[in-house]
């Protein structure tokens, strides 16, 4: 029997995997997939986890609970040698160990891409996995508890204070949906007016949301100027130290809450730590049909596909064009590949992936989006519920599509979710306190 051994559970993992239990036969292969986490996060829906818009439960489908064929290993690949046909997987307890295979899948996705500048390891969160959403919104929230209980003045003002830095998909969504939350809590804070909140979103490049056209772009830029927002355009953060923001412009100011969403990078293991070949960013060099090689020669026995694949694109015009990293190509990405690579043990053809884009469409903000396909764009409260529609239709299995879609009708019969958890990320905290106030610091800690 084939070993078939999966690195990464993102989109393109879990689909591969997914499919392969539908359409191997019983006692043809048997699939082992491994990830660091439990889980398949649905990333569209981070921002609205942020916004307190769904649960967060409810982005993240279970690799255990829908792959019941498939041995899942809770662990990272930190090694793939393929020459030897094993891969070095690191678990959550424990020595590493080897796990041999006759076919590697690698769908190890991509890694959030930082800088060395000053004060962002220590401070900054990112906006990649469900925990860190859960966490952005839970500091927000206390942030207005804290500062509800301030006169006005500079410590406010910090605590109300959010950057965002990157204008990408995921910046620019998760900045419009915390700027919405926002302002709708100023409704249950009367002691607090909108003059005390400040966003910033920074980005290095000229214009935000590369993946539209410059004049939805500029569009986009506007519609949050109007709803009070900082956009700094040609700008980089020069520091972060202590909550004291430093831009390339010269102004300086103080955050309560840092988020980074400056982009990708490489998976050090694609890039560094294995006998695959990749290319000068670090990722896998595929074939269209997702076998890695080039087009005059293929690795035996090897598939890549998802965030950490350069995949050509057949559908681009553009001579040498790659799929970009987004989800709409990972999951057509995984289900192709699952396809190919049974289609390969029968001893039948692969097809080349090829896809159309469907468009691209963010949320801004509750009732408020952005959709655009070709010279087709929608604005408002349509694109929003189409950017609705879209996701739940696309997070995979039934189940995740009614928890979602009963929290948001939830939500328009009583309102988002608006309770804070911080405490959960010091749980012993109360039990070790034991009923003794805090001591007074003059102020609580940051």
């Amino acid at each position: 029997m084939r070993r078939i051994l999966i690195v990464g559970g993102g989109y393109a993992g879990f689909y591969t995997a997914w499919g392969l239990e539908k359409k191997l036969r019983r006692g043809e292969a048997e699939v082992t997939l491994v990830d660091p986490r439990p889980y398949m996060t649905y990333q569209p829906f981070l921002p609205e986890v942020a916004a307190g818009s769904v649960e967060a439960r409810h982005v993240a489908v279970s690799l255990r609970g829908h792959l019941r064929r498939t041995t899942v290993i809770t662990g990272s690949a930190t090694e793939i040698d393929h020459g030897r046909r094993t891969a070095t997987i690191r678990p959550l307890d424990g020595p590493d160990r080897q796990v041999e295979y006759d076919i590697v899948v690698v769908t190890a996705g991509a890694v959030t891409r930082t800088f060395p500048i000053p004060g962002v390891a220590e401070g900054a969160i990112g906006l990649k996995h469900v925990e860190e959403a859960v966490a952005i919104r839970d500091r927000l929230l206390t942030a207005f508890e804290r500062a509800s209980a301030l006169p006005p003045g500079p410590e406010r003002t910090r605590l109300l204070t959010v950057t965002v830095v990157g204008g990408g998909f995921t910046g620019v969504e998760g900045f419009g949906e915390l700027l919405s939350l926002a302002t709708a809590l100023l409704k249950r804070y009367p002691e607090l007016t909108f003059s005390d909140l400040t966003f910033h979103l920074v980005e290095a490049q000229g214009r935000i949301l590369p993946e539209v056209t410059d004049d939805v772009g500029r569009w986009v830029v506007r519609h949050l100027e109007e709803r009070g927002a900082h956009i700094h355009l040609d700008t980089q953060l020069v520091s972060a130290e202590d909550g004291h923001v430093v831009l390339s412009t010269g102004e300086e100011y103080d955050t309560e809450l840092l988020i980074w969403t400056a982009g990708n990078g490489a998976n050090p293991v694609v890039a560094k730590n294995t006998d695959l070949p990749v290319d000068e960013r670090g990722r896998l060099q595929v074939r269209a049909d997702l076998r890695v090689g080039t087009a005059d020669a293929v690795i035996p026995d090897a598939w890549g596909a998802g965030d950490n694949a350069a995949v050509p694109d057949l559908a681009s015009a553009v001579p040498g064009a790659q799929t970009v990293p987004n989800a709409q190509h990972a999951v057509r990405q995984g289900k192709l590949l699952a396809a190919n690579l049974v289609a390969d043990l029968r001893g039948r053809r692969v097809k080349p992936y090829t896809h159309h884009s469907l468009g691209v469409v963010a949320t801004l903000g509750l009732g408020r989006g952005v959709f655009q396909y070709r010279r087709l764009v929608v604005k408002g409260f349509t694109a929003w519920v189409m950017h609705r529609g879209y996701h739940v239709l696309a997070v995979p299995t039934w189940e995740r599509k009614v928890r979602v879609l009963l929290v948001w009708l939830t939500a328009v019969l009583f309102g988002r979710d608006t309770v804070s958890l911080q405490a959960v990320q010091q749980p012993r905290a109360a039990f070790t306190a034991a009923g003794a106030p805090r001591p007074a610091t003059g102020g609580a800690p940051r």
